[in-house]
């Protein structure tokens, strides 16, 4: 049975192969405290030793060796010792984790590597909320539970689950967290000030990992909490007030990492009321963070939420681009423009934002979606590595992993005793954080590394039957809901399930433009938004061509006849039909497979499993009989194979 909380991918059997043996650690320091205490339980618990001199199978060093950059490790093996060593105690936690997730090949043969993060930033961000919101309630767009920060509206006495949270995020590569919702409400705005003790405290749980603990505040914090009747940031009275709360939150947190801000969006309050631009906001900020060696997170999620549904110009995908590219170069060093991975927001199939590809003279970092708001909710199987990779590895002069400074993941764990909600979610978190550190990871490779070390010793029944639910479990949920890129078909507010119109006449900017001749939206530059010509070459002119832009994205970049023949031969409108109904079909067989496989796991994880996929099921039927409905009606069109749409 499960305790307090599922191990995840750090079970007490994937300690084995390193607990087993004689193990060396040197160097001084609280990352090397948290190492030897690894170290030392492991081998309780399997019968090694750790050996502070004299012969060893394994040895940890902290070295001088100048060409080690910060967080880098080698790993090596010959004459029958593995040795990790880095110039740093954070390089060293990291090679003590690439071990344990080598297990026995971490002591077979020799070989001699080098492993450095890509990405100097790999944050993950909370959504959480310190009061329950009437409406989003605790964790805002969170599917497993109530926050591991506070209850009741005060931080948790017990902050055990936190270190146990700290320590799963560093075993994956992440280095910064920021604990609060970016919608800073009045109760988490104080978290900067008379709350600071309470982020302190956090911040303690994640240093002993190496993971430094941000603040989401609001730009409005002089006015909610200092007084001033302004928060214009050319203000010298503003200045004066985020220098001086600055300083007071490095007092406390002297190794504190800086703000994230989501200002001028959706009702947040941003230097446009000043008549300012978003690079006056952020470097007021940063400003304040300079003398410390903090950043600013300045979120890109700027778009125009009351526009007229009317106005077919208006293009909520051209926002982000439209915003921030004048400014590129306005920002002091220290600001990190944070950019969803999409132009729209976190949808199952979108176009890699062209803002990523855009902004030469300004470091940025590509946001990604763990918690599921619209893929499932976690409540749908939904592995989104290879989304993200193909987001990260997407070539503009460059792959966007080499043109961003870092990753920033939406968190998706919650209270509940599996983290995510659905055990299988889990692996979002995971392959998130290691794509952080290594962009060009193989996706379907880490999806096995999750599932060796979530359920290492297991039957290879049962890890052949989970890679068989996971792979390509994206592209089956695309297939039961929105077609070819359209995005947005959710019931709006909780945004679960079908909706097919849910946004079609609202102030959002998320439509479809579904009629009797077609579907799609229009974005080319000939009789569109003209949203193609924000991407270089070759894509403006890829995604501008009908007979060039890639099926998947067709009715994201152009409104088609439902006649329209498809690279597979279909009709569009067929194409829906046949998808929808092949949706369901790969969820009946996820559930078969489950269903020959789930007496070789724990009953608890076994019966959530087997929960959540009946309620997959359950919800994709229902989409497919929606939109297939939807669809029929708007077109007359028939399905061809005579299947029953309602």
């Amino acid at each position: 049975m499960i305790s307090d909380f599922h191990p995840a991918w750090l079970p007490v059997e994937a300690f084995r192969a390193l607990g087993s043996r004689r193990v060396q650690v040197r160097g001084e320091g609280l990352l090397l405290d948290t190492v030897r205490t690894e170290v030392a339980a492991a081998c309780r618990r399997f019968g090694g030793a750790p050996a502070d001199t004299g012969l060893c199978d394994v040895s940890f060093a902290v070295s001088s060796q100048a060409d080690l950059a910060p967080e880098e490790f080698t790993y090596a093996r010959g004459e029958g010792v593995t040795v990790v060593r880095a110039a740093d105690p954070a390089g060293l936690l990291h090679g003590f984790f690439h071990v344990v997730r080598q297990g026995e090949r971490a002591f077979a043969g020799d070989f001699d590597e080098r492993h450095a993060p890509a990405l100097p930033i790999r944050l993950v961000s909370h959504w959480d909320n310190v009061d329950v919101h009437p409406v989003m309630g605790q964790v805002e767009r969170g599917y497993a539970g109530g926050s591991i920060f506070w209850s009741a509206g005060r931080l948790r006495e017990d902050l055990s689950r936190v270190r146990a949270y700290a320590r799963l995020l560093a075993a994956g590569g992440i280095n910064a967290v920021a604990i609060n919702n970016v919608n800073v409400h009045e109760a988490e705005a104080q978290l900067l000030t008379d709350r600071i003790g309470e982020v302190a405290a956090l911040a303690e749980q994640f240093r002993a990992y190496g993971i430094r603990v941000h603040l989401s505040v609001t730009f409005a914090a002089p006015i909610a909490l200092g007084g001033l009747p302004t928060a214009d940031p050319l203000d010298e009275r503003v200045r004066a007030w985020w220098a001086q709360a600055t300083q007071t939150v490095y007092a406390r947190i002297p190794d504190f990492g800086g703000y994230v801000v989501k200002a001028d969006s959706e009702g947040q309050p941003g230097p446009s009321a000043y008549a300012r631009s978003h690079a006056d906001g952020a470097n007021l900020l940063a400003e304040a963070l300079a003398p410390f060696g903090g950043v600013v997170h300045w979120r890109a999620f700027v778009y125009n939420h009351r526009q007229d549904w009317r106005d077919r110009s208006t293009d909520r995908a051209r926002a982000a681009y439209d915003h921030f590219t004048p400014l590129d170069g306005r920002f002091a060093p220290n600001v990190i423009l944070q950019v969803k991975h999409g132009p729209m927001d976190f949808q199952v199939r979108e176009p890699v934002s062209p803002l990523l590809g855009a902004m030469p003279s300004t470091p940025v970092a590509v946001e990604v979606q763990a918690t599921q708001e619209y893929t499932g909710q976690q409540r749908h199987v939904c592995y989104l590595g290879p989304m993200w990779s193909e987001v990260l590895r997407f070539p503009f002069a460059r792959p966007v992993a080499g043109l961003v400074q870092g990753m920033v993941t939406v968190a998706n764990v919650g209270d509940d005793p599996f983290w995510t909600g659905h055990p299988l979610a889990q692996a979002n978190l995971y392959a998130a954080a290691r794509l952080g550190w290594n962009p060009a990871l193989d996706p379907l490779a880490l999806l096995d590394e999750w599932i060796a070390l979530t359920f290492p010793g297991h039957d290879p029944a049962l890890r052949e039957a989970l890679r068989a639910i996971m792979d390509e479990s994206w592209q089956a949920y695309e297939r039961y809901t929105a077609p070819l890129g359209v995005g947005f078909m959710v019931r709006p507010g909780h945004h679960y399930g079908p909706d097919v119109d849910g946004y079609e006449y609202t102030p959002w900017g998320t439509y479809h433009f579904a009629d009797r001749d077609g579907i799609g939206v229009d974005r080319t530059r000939a009789t569109g938004t003209g949203f193609t010509g924000q991407y270089p070459s070759p894509w403006r002119d890829a995604y501008e061509s009908l007979a060039d832009c890639p099926d998947e994205l067709l009715l994201f970049f152009h409104h088609v006849p439902y006649a329209h023949v498809l690279r597979n031969g279909a009709t569009v409108v067929q194409h829906i039909y046949d998808t929808h109904f092949a949706g369901v079909e790969r969820v009946e067989a996820m559930i078969l497979r489950w269903q020959q496989v789930s007496g070789l796991v724990d009953e608890a994880v076994a019966a959530r499993i087997a929960e959540r996929l009946a309620e997959q099921l359950r919800s994709a039927e229902e989409w497919r009989d929606q939109v297939n409905a939807y669809f029929y009606r708007k077109s007359g069109v028939p399905d061809a194979r005579g299947r029953r749409i309602y």
